[in-house]
């Protein structure tokens, strides 16, 4: 039998609708991602000051040749034993693929990137619409379709689930065993990155949902564009996390041209608006009922428009993510950029971002579930505050990067200065040659006795300030000054932080944890160094403490340092 592929039909049973009530899709896709795009060109900050910086891709230009590579893709929903080359065959029949993955999130699927538009255009044209006559169908055409009558299966062909892409971080057990067999800190800490960033694949996939929500978008704002911003994008993003996406508006033809140019303007109207704000609520109730409707794999569809920035949540199921749409969110997209900005300055920012994320979020200091936890980009920017108030700074300030910004690079939104350089190779840092190892220590102790109860976090200008308000801890927005990012924060948790940090930073100078061991007689690999710190198992008798101690008071730190020398002593 011949193969077919369908377009993905949009079912609407004539009384109720999509299903609303599905439950929400809570799977982490797994290993995979980070902008690697331009990562491995770029040099860290380990050089001379006077040194010319080899040139990086910008923030934005990465951003254009990902989204480009989403408008040239497809995704397909595979039948359970389909032929790895008998699928890549058939679909070579519209075009060259530049691009193929497959991947598995209920069900199996592939992403496919043609040279050209063009093999997608005629993908699309060659796709039939189902005909099922007990449901009403909506004719859309969607890049998400569905492979049909795939013919016989040949066992002898390599099926295309040998092949999927695992999009999952591995257990925290398997993480501590592979770190275990690390030779050194440093090692550890990358080994660490490897495992947790995104892939290339991972990327890819989340700018193809971003793609095709644009799809859904666009019937009512034909120039709009869907970005991906947050964790996805800024290079810190662990596989599985949230896919933040902005609604923007701002690329819409005409919009900044000045009248009276040829004389002739739109005629439009926001009915009933009274704010921007209503504005921002009126357009996400309007795409957030299009996308409940008629958006496909889009389930358990909330509009949280009343929240202080307005966004629709749903669960993408075709590719296992969480989703949150906003719109008129510039904000966040130039924290988005500046994040990355500072990681392509130096690889160690990035290393030590995942390595920090990962302890804390072992030992409870984060959290999926809102509440009083500390954020994950609360902890990111306490790192970079770390490496700008180092004795030789590893990062600049954002005051410093904004000194060194174009005309070009000016931005002031909403009334905040957002304006810091784009083009990495203005950037001249000092020579700082500290290892990960030295910096993951130095960075505990740091924070085991930062005078939190008066001072605040400021990467703007690198330097601790007087409190503004009290708040057990107040970490300044880089760009909205007058906000506090961990203003959730609550005196508990703050002190489980700070004790975690005393015992960490003590555990690290102790010899049993400094170097690995031989492995045993069964050949388990010896918990040392990162592996240790990170025992999920050890984190029950930490409390919350006011009171700074060095020593190691705690049942915890007594009993893991008995069984590293216990296995030591075996060990030899």
């Amino acid at each position: 039998m011949a193969s077919s592929v369908v377009v993905c039909r949009l079912r609407m049973p004539v009384s109720i609708g999509l299903v609303k009530c599905l439950p929400k899709v809570d799977t982490l896709l797994h290993r995979s991602f980070v902008t690697k795009v331009a990562a491995s060109d770029c040099p860290t900050s380990k050089g001379d000051e006077t040194a010319p910086r080899k040139e990086c891709k910008s923030f934005y230009t990465v951003q254009a040749e990902r989204q480009e590579q989403a408008q040239r893709s497809v995704l397909i929903s595979c039948p359970p034993k389909a032929s790895d080359r008998k699928i890549k065959r058939y679909l070579s029949r519209y075009g060259d693929i530049k691009k193929f993955f497959a991947y598995e999130s209920f069900g199996l699927y592939a992403v496919v990137e043609y040279e050209s538009s063009e093999g997608v255009a005629s993908l699309l044209e060659g796709a039939v619409i189902p005909n099922v006559n007990h449901e009403s169908l909506l004719p859309y055409k969607s890049r998400l379709l569905s492979f049909r009558h795939l013919g016989q299966m040949d066992s002898s062909n390599p099926q295309l689930k040998e092949h999927c892409q695992p999009l999952t971080t591995i257990p925290i057990n398997e993480l501590i065993k592979r770190l275990s067999r690390e030779e050194s800190i440093d090692q550890q800490i990358t080994s660490l990155t490897d495992a947790y960033q995104l892939t290339d694949e991972n990327t890819r996939l989340r700018f193809l949902v971003c793609s095709l929500l644009k799809d859904i978008a666009g019937a009512y704002f034909p120039e709009c564009t869907v970005r991906p911003f947050g964790s996805s994008v800024n290079g810190f993003g662990k596989l599985g996390c949230d896919l933040d996406m902005f609604l923007d508006l701002d690329g819409v033809s005409g919009r900044d041209v000045k009248l009276p140019g040829s004389g002739l303007s739109l005629e439009y109207q926001m009915k009933v608006a009274s704010s921007e704000r209503a504005v921002t609520q009126s357009i996400l109730s309007v795409i957030g009922e299009c996308v409940d409707q008629f958006g496909p794999g889009c389930v358990g569809v909330q509009k949280i428009l009343n929240a202080r920035c307005p966004l629709v949540r749903f669960s993408h199921q075709p590719s296992g993510f969480q989703c949150d749409l906003t719109a008129n969110n510039r904000v966040a997209m130039k924290s988005t950029e500046l994040l990355y900005l500072y990681g392509e300055i130096d690889s160690r920012v990035r290393h030590l971002v995942f390595t920090v994320r990962c302890w804390a979020r072992a030992h409870g200091i984060t959290s999926s579930i809102p509440g009083a936890w500390i954020s994950n980009f609360s902890l990111t920017v306490m790192v970079l505050f770390f490496l700008q108030k180092r004795s030789v700074p590893i990062i600049p300030t954002l005051d410093r990067l904004r000194d060194l910004a174009g005309p070009a690079d000016k931005s002031v939104i909403e009334g905040n200065d957002c304006t810091f350089v784009s083009d990495l190779s203005r950037i001249r840092l000092q020579s700082n040659t500290e290892t990960l190892e030295e910096l993951l220590c130095e960075f505990f102790e740091f924070y085991a006795t930062f005078p939190f109860s008066k001072k605040s976090i400021n990467i703007r200008k690198g330097k601790e300030q007087n409190k503004p308000e009290v708040s057990p801890l107040h970490i300044q927005n880089p760009f909205e000054t007058s906000l506090n990012v961990s203003k959730n924060v609550n005196v508990t948790q703050l002190d489980r932080f700070v004790a975690l940090c005393q015992e960490s930073s003590w555990l690290l100078q102790q010899s049993e944890c400094r170097s690995p061991s031989s492995h045993s007689a069964d050949n388990s690999p010896f918990t040392w160094g990162l592996a240790a710190l990170i025992l999920p198992s050890q984190v029950a008798g930490i409390q919350g403490r006011k009171k700074k101690r060095r020593e190691p008071t705690s049942e915890r730190i007594k009993s893991l340092l008995e069984s590293l020398k216990s296995q030591n002593k075996k060990n030899s």
